[in-house]
């Protein structure tokens, strides 16, 4: 298996995506719920001034880079890493093996519009993958009481969740001793090609954000670096 790496605080499993999926197998297979996490450049820096959220995060079953980004970051240049993680394989292996399964999901999103959209892709290109349900999840508004029973009630064995960043971390931490699930896979707003054309007009504010995270990263190094120096 391959190692962890430690970005901005948060541990990343620096898996491959057929590791990473049978670490995920052995999970559907489990009676226990287990959280996987995709993390992106966005949710990296959303959640770097939430300390206690971060170390939470850490303790999740799988964290996984969402992002190329996030691996150059942290120094891993194996280009099978890196292009895996850009094509997001371990998704587009994860869905499969829900369509092929016939798993029951049950979908978490912000708006409605995400949700019909979500819901079209999955339909038109893992029909196999039963929807046994969608709840709208606000950072506003929450009530997830509510919305576990409505899980619970559902009986699946797989919520896909598209949440914006700390939100989809924080519903995890918070629920999932509630959940009857095998597995909360927490996908975000940039994982799924229908999620990424909803935000292709921010382009700039990713650029931003992408630079921002870049000397974010070069700034820790330096720091890392000069600490070290002072300890010999």
């Amino acid at each position: 298996m391959g190692s962890k790496i430690n970005v901005l605080g948060i541990y990343i499993d620096n898996y491959t995506a057929k590791e990473a999926m049978k670490e995920s197998v052995d999970y559907m297979e489990s009676e226990l719920m287990n959280i996987v996490d995709m993390v992106t450049v966005d949710a990296l820096m959303d959640m770097d001034a939430e300390s206690g959220l971060k170390e939470e995060v850490c303790g999740f079953d799988l964290v996984l880079a969402g992002d190329k980004m996030i691996l150059e970051a942290a120094d891993v240049t194996e280009r099978r890493f890196l292009q895996e993680t850009e094509n997001r394989l371990y998704i587009k292996m994860f869905l499969r093996f829900l369509h092929k399964n016939h798993k029951r999901t049950y979908l978490l999103v912000e708006s409605e519009e995400e949700g019909r959209t979500l819901y079209d892709y999955l339909e038109r290109y893992y029909s196999g993958i039963q929807v046994s349900g969608m709840a709208k999840v606000s950072a506003a508004n929450r009530a997830d009481d509510m919305l576990v029973n409505a899980i619970n009630g559902a009986e699946i064995d797989c919520i896909l969740s598209v949440l914006s960043s700390p939100l989809q971390e924080d519903f995890a931490v918070r629920n999932k001793s509630l959940l009857n699930a095998r597995i909360l896979l927490g996908l975000g707003k940039e994982m799924l090609p229908v999620c990424r054309q909803r935000i292709a007009g921010g382009k700039v504010t990713q650029f931003l954000v992408k630079r921002i995270f870049k000397k974010e990263m070069e700034k820790r190094k330096r720091n890392s670096g000069e600490d070290a120096g002072k300890e010999k």
